[in-house]
């Protein structure tokens, strides 16, 4: 059975008497996280929505649920409702129920909204609601090790929704420092140290934390693969070495102390990084209500990749349910071809600034 921390959420056991007996299971595909499909279903007494999670019944499956069910106290992180252990299609399965996550991704959000320019301000909440789910991970020893746009949903289309952390399955306890060794990752986000063959901590989760800052500021990645590559040799010698900046005209009106606050956590050092806490307490996470409201390129930026994006993360999400040793290893379709706005003007930048 799932360890049993405390009391709450069916005291952690799953239920082994039929999923089908409490929910009805639609034929809708929410999404596909790393180790498994998610559908929508519905509670046959209250016809609440939710969303289920089907996993084979493995000790992976086991740690992603138990690290999930362990975090669903934190409101900023989706929260499990039931897990049953049954057999699905021919197969043993945990079968997870969870709040049924309405109102889009994060970039998705940011993309189609309406009323004016994505500003600097509501970038530092959306940073501040993503540091408290990390924080509070940080504080039970978890790494969340794929913090990444496509896992931070919103509960409903409304103004007031929450944003919410989900997808635990590359989740793991960090009780001691530089325990973790298997590389799992999405490149845009990966941590440097993760790249190499040396163990690393729950610090990886700030550098995603500082690259999801940077896209949230200018609508675009600080490291990329020029050829349409997961991730290239370059790509990987700029994520290694810290090769990053702030180009013009996205940048220009940006603070320096979001500046300032993205080079502490995209440090290649993961000693001199700054902690989950430290970014906390930052003035521009801390006071995020008086960050300036300065309009951002993010949502321009956004929608002339919205072509691109889609096909990058697809190719990601396949190659991620493979990959779990080496991502040399896995062939990407090149984008070569794109006629992509957004790659034809980073290529440019490489042109007249090549980097290694």
């Amino acid at each position: 059975m799932l360890k049993t921390t405390t009391s709450n959420v069916n005291d952690r056991v799953p239920k082994t008497t039929l999923l089908v007996d409490d929910y009805e299971i639609s034929n809708t595909v929410l999404g596909l996280g790393i180790n498994g499909k998610v559908v929508q279903c519905s509670n046959r007494k209250t016809q609440q929505k939710y969303a289920l999670k089907v996993l084979l019944d493995n000790p992976k499956a086991r740690r992603e649920v138990d690290l999930h069910w362990r975090a669903s106290g934190c409101r900023h992180i989706v929260n499990i409702i039931d897990v049953y252990e049954n057999t699905y299609s021919g197969n043993k399965c945990l079968l997870v129920v969870m709040e049924c996550m309405e109102g889009g991704e994060l970039f998705q959000r940011i993309q189609d909204k309406r009323d004016g320019a994505f500003t600097e301000r509501e970038a530092a909440q959306v940073m501040h609601d993503i540091c408290v789910a990390v924080h509070y991970l940080h504080s039970k020893d978890i790494a969340h090790r794929d913090l990444k746009p496509e896992n931070l949903l919103y509960t409903t289309p409304a103004p007031n929704a929450i944003l919410k952390l989900t997808d635990f399955g590359f989740a793991k306890e960090t009780l001691i420092k530089d325990t973790l060794q298997t590389p799992c990752y999405t490149p845009y986000y990966v941590a440097p140290e993760v790249l190499g063959p040396e163990k690393y901590d729950k610090s990886c989760d700030i550098w995603s934390l500082g690259v999801i800052m940077y896209i949230l500021l200018c609508g675009f990645p600080p490291f990329y693969s020029n050829h349409g590559e997961a991730i290239s040799p370059g790509m990987r010698s700029r994520i290694r070495t810290g090769q990053y900046d702030f180009p013009d005209p996205e940048w220009r009106n940006v603070s320096q102390a979001a500046k300032d606050l993205i080079k502490g956590m995209l440090n290649v050092n993961p000693s001199q990084r700054l902690t989950i806490v430290q970014v906390m307490r930052n003035s521009w996470i801390a006071q995020y209500t008086q960050v300036p409201q300065t309009p951002l390129h993010t949502g321009r930026m956004l929608k002339e990749s919205e072509d691109t994006w889609p096909e990058v993360q697809e190719e990601m999400t396949r190659s991620l349910a493979t990959m779990r040793v080496d991502y040399d290893q896995t062939h990407i379709k090149p984008l070569d071809n794109s006629e992509n706005n957004l790659l034809k003007r980073r290529r440019k930048l490489e042109e007249i600034s090549p980097k290694a």
